[in-house]
């Protein structure tokens, strides 16, 4: 609750925000979106009035614009809280983008190394750095029901998770939190956007998805996995980390029509494992099958494909080659 004469602490309105306590002070320091009055001792207290402005701060910074421009649009709120909220497309220095391309600008604020993406992108970069669940949540829900899963994948979850990554990789371990819950929601939205799905109605031989062994990375399979589900394909996903043995068994038993191994790294590729995949026949006597075994993942790349190996390059190309597998439409 609010004190009357002299509103509500920093921490308190940082967990209300779902942000840290030092990043409304770093707001506060860089970017003069503090408390319009302090309390004795320069100890920063919030009325009703200046936690309305930062709110609008993280609706503005989580859905892409800058900092700074975010504070100016935000600042006005406090002095004028029926005045419109100010977005990239109405700042001088930030003009609208033709509407056959994408939004696309170089990253500042986030400390990601994210290069020329989508403005979608940028935000939630921003809205992960800060921990900031609900704003990461809403802004994949956004990009899903906007863009559809192959472009939110791709042009969006993709690349925020690379640019986590690589932070985390050259900053001694930092940043594993932000990986960890990027991860993890997106991970549930690709879940509930298959759990959407049509059901698969045929009863066509599945589609097998299995990480190879000691690869933990699934996300891209989770991708792949709801886009087949949208396109009413059967499948079965085994996950990361599947044993030789078992995933063998899996082939065996399942009389998959396709079999893609996910390999993030070159280290957990076994070609020798996927040629034998390859080979695996089953079905009437003279009328036996294999399946077509997608290499997925820069972990198969350098080698020389195998028969009956196929190695997409993205999520929309193995969509393609699968459905044509299906005798499916493989525009997507």
């Amino acid at each position: 609750m609010y004190d009357s004469d002299h509103g509500i602490t920093t921490g308190s309105v940082a967990r209300r925000l779902g942000v840290s306590p030092t990043t409304v002070r770093s707001w506060d320091r860089r970017y003069g979106i503090g408390p319009a009055v302090r309390g004795d001792g320069r100890h920063r207290r919030w009325s009703p009035a200046d936690v309305a402005m930062l709110e609008e701060m993280c609706r503005l910074t989580a859905s892409g614009v800058p900092p700074a421009e975010a504070a100016r649009a935000a600042r006005r709120t406090r002095s004028s809280p029926d005045a419109p909220a100010v977005g990239v497309a109405e700042a001088p220095s930030a003009p609208a983008p033709e509407p056959e391309s994408p939004a696309r600008r170089p990253v500042t604020g986030s400390g990601l190394p994210l290069g020329d993406v989508r403005q979608e992108c940028r935000g939630l970069a921003r809205a992960a750095v800060r921990l900031d669940a609900p704003a990461v949540e809403e802004l994949l829900r956004a990009a899903l029901a906007e863009h559809g899963l192959v472009t939110s994948w791709e042009e969006i979850m993709a690349p925020a998770l690379h640019a986590v990554g690589k932070k985390w990789e050259s900053s001694d371990d930092r940043y594993v939190e932000v990986e960890h819950l990027l991860s993890w929601h997106i991970s549930t939205a690709l879940r509930r956007a298959a759990a959407s799905g049509a059901a698969a109605t045929s009863q066509a031989p599945p589609v097998v998805l299995a990480c190879v062994p000691s690869e933990q990375h699934t996300l891209p399979l989770e991708a792949l996995a709801a886009g087949l589900v949208e396109r009413a394909l059967p499948t079965r996903m085994f996950g990361a980390a599947v044993p030789a043995e078992a995933l063998d068994a899996a082939v065996r038993r399942s009389g998959p029509a396709a079999v893609v191994l996910w390999s993030q790294a070159r280290s957990t590729a076994n070609h020798a494992f996927a040629q034998h995949v390859a080979r695996t026949a089953f079905g009437v006597r003279g009328a036996r099958t294999a399946p077509l075994v997608l290499l997925a993942g820069p972990g198969w790349l350098g080698r020389t494909l195998a028969p009956g190996t196929v190695r997409p390059g993205s999520l929309r190309e193995a969509l393609s080659v699968i459905s044509r597998v299906y005798g499916e439409d493989a525009g997507v």
